[in-house]
């Protein structure tokens, strides 16, 4: 049996789904099943630390998102026949997919932000992806959903069957994610940066509309307003779409000497920044999973997140909510857990709980176990 994992548009690891592929990797056992990764030349390192013994087949030599959709309709079935995988599993379905793939495949699907809101605010995929997407989705032999809210859209957006669809949620690296004690110094260094304290923390790629940086923006003022408190907030995350009208709403803040952007923050040092802040806020108006909602209540911090899309349902009971298109609603739920420490402490263990209910080796488990099956059809 031999597999092929496609990491295209896995973002060199360095966003969610590359979170996801990176772990799933380092926890494929070894046995007789030969895995193997194909994807970007440059992406050849990218997870050589998460499976350095897997081989790593450098393809489509032609950058860009147009010229990498056009490989996997063209090229990519010539390449898996000539491979002669068993399978293909393609850890990023919702963003790379052959419209058909001549040998079993199996996708993760981890939203579908490109069909949320008007086609102005949508995901931008490509007009080759965008065009096949839906029926290339159909095409797989088994679809991952990492969540409810997800495996619903693919039944409601993309029409493909429910019987064909399993929901694996993501899960947490609790050896990495977890309470540190909190000292009585004001400032928390993690190189190169450092953190005054009190902040507020929100872990996302910075893109406009769908993330709501703009309206957490006019919310941290009313915060600031109404409390009176020294809290600073934090972005932390790489710029994407729009990013520019969220740093100008910044810059026009009353509060903008206390917005602080990080760019791309080096994930072996998130969780520190996570465990240094006094709350997470997510006000993010789509979220096909919430991995940071995960990540902050794994390392002891109280969240409040937007009642929208997925969220819910990752956090359950164990976080405050708020309307993600009322600023004045969000700061009233930031005033409470930073005002409130009844509240606030009754949130931090709750999330701790829900956080237990996560785990990697059982998202892995399940997902091998998936893939082995159509490939050993």
């Amino acid at each position: 049996m031999k597999i092929g994992i496609d990491t295209f548009a896995c973002d060199s690891g360095r966003s969610g789904v590359g979170v996801y592929l990176s772990q799933l990797l380092r926890r494929i056992p070894p046995s007789g099943d030969l895995y193997e990764l194909f994807g970007w030349e440059y992406d050849r390192f990218s997870f050589s630390e998460a499976a350095p013994d897997l081989e790593f087949i450098p393809q489509c030599f032609v950058s860009g998102t147009t010229a990498n959709s056009f490989w996997h309709q063209f090229k990519y079935p010539k390449f898996s026949l000539g491979r002669e995988y068993s399978a293909c599993f393609f850890p990023a379905a919702h963003r790379r997919l052959p419209w058909r793939s001549p040998v079993p495949s199996i996708g993760t699907v981890h939203d579908m932000a490109a069909y949320w809101g008007s086609r102005k605010t949508r995901a931008h995929l490509g007009l080759v992806i965008r065009m096949i997407l839906p029926d290339a989705l159909r095409n797989l032999d088994r679809i991952i959903a990492v969540s409810q809210w997800v495996k619903q859209e693919l039944v409601e957006v993309a029409r493909v069957k429910e019987s064909r669809i399993d929901v694996v949620p993501n899960g947490i690296d609790h050896a990495s994610f977890y309470p540190r004690p909190k000292n009585e110094e004001s400032v928390v260094l993690i190189q190169p940066f450092s953190f005054k304290r009190p902040y507020i923390l929100y872990v996302s790629r910075l893109e406009h509309p769908v993330k709501n940086h703009i309206r957490l923006i006019k919310a941290f003022e009313i915060f600031k307003e109404r409390s009176k408190h020294p809290h600073r907030l934090v972005f932390a995350g790489a710029d994407s779409q729009r990013s520019v009208e969220i740093k100008t709403a910044a810059a026009a803040s009353p509060y903008r000497n206390d917005i602080f952007f990080t760019g791309h923050f080096p994930p072996k040092s998130l969780p520190e920044l996570y465990a240094g802040a006094n709350m997470a806020v997510f006000p993010s108006m789509y979220e096909g999973f919430g991995l940071g909602v995960l990540e902050a209540m794994a390392s002891g911090i109280p969240v409040a997140c937007a009642r929208a899309a997925s969220l819910p349902e990752t956090a359950e009971h164990a976080a405050l909510y708020f309307d993600p298109l009322d600023p004045e609603d969000m700061a009233d739920r930031m005033v409470t857990l930073a005002s409130n420490r009844d509240i606030a402490r009754e949130c931090r263990a709750l999330g701790l709980k829900r956080a237990e209910d996560f785990s990697w080796d059982r998202c892995a488990e399940r997902t091998l176990k998936i893939i082995q099956e159509i490939a050993g059809k």
